[in-house]
């Protein structure tokens, strides 16, 4: 694993995951942005969809493995955690509002 290449989310998470053959982690793959079709295989293999050269940000949920053997890949610049994101309105309920 090449620490160097993840943000310090994605390392953090992947110390709180039990399966590292479970694809747990939602995550930003960066890579150069003309890709081989080696590279590509490789993505593919990974579950990474649209993967075309030209592009150079994909987003997978990979296992712990996954991540690992992506880290180490020279055409690889980094990865980073994709955090959950929550609705920022909410609606409210107005009969439990009191005035």
């Amino acid at each position: 694993m090449n620490y160097q290449k993840l943000d310090a989310a994605l390392a953090t998470a992947l110390n709180d995951v039990q399966n590292s053959e479970e694809p747990s982690l939602t995550v930003f793959i960066h890579t150069e942005p003309i890709l081989n079709s080696a590279a590509t295989a490789v993505l593919e293999s990974f579950g990474v969809s649209g993967v075309s050269s030209g592009k150079d940000i994909f987003t997978a949920t990979l296992s712990p493995n996954a991540i690992s053997q992506l880290s180490e890949q020279p055409w690889v610049k980094y990865l980073k955690r994709s955090q959950q994101l929550g609705l920022v309105n909410r609606r409210l309920n107005i009969g439990k509002l009191g005035v």
